[in-house]
């Protein structure tokens, strides 16, 4: 049965969803950007920096969960300009061992919520868990 979940650092959601879903197998991520960040309209303007601000918030919260990143399988990277994109990959790239990258799709959204520039989504595998810890 999937477990639901909202970071308190963050805002609740203002749409029906929950930041984090998680399964017996997969941690899903929702989308995230800098806006939804307390702190994070400083660095609105800048992909990059967003870029940074977004994956550092999905690392910690996936660390709640008992993940990290390099359990990642799957990213989904919105952006509201693709000429961004070699800075967005620069900034994306620091936070996984090459060539160990994610699958990962990047598309153009005209318009994103709060104003960014970049919404990060992702999927985990969640680790191996020992048997004691399989009803929880």
């Amino acid at each position: 049965m999937p477990k639901f979940h909202n970071d308190s650092t963050l805002p609740n959601p203002t749409f029906p969803g929950s930041h984090v879903v998680l399964d017996e197998d997969y941690v899903h991520l929702s989308g995230l950007t800098a806006a939804d960040i307390q702190g994070g309209e400083a660095v609105l303007g800048d992909v990059a920096e967003e870029t940074r601000w977004v994956m550092r918030r999905l690392v910690h919260i996936l660390e709640q969960v008992d993940c990290r990143a390099e359990d990642v399988v799957r990213v989904d990277v919105h952006l509201t300009d693709l000429d961004q994109v070699e800075e967005v990959d620069a900034a994306y790239a620091e936070f996984f061992a090459a060539p160990h990258y994610p699958a990962r799709t990047c598309t153009e959204a005209p318009r994103l919520l709060g104003g960014a520039n970049v919404e990060i989504t992702l999927v985990a595998r969640r680790p191996s868990r020992p048997e004691a810890e399989d009803g929880d």
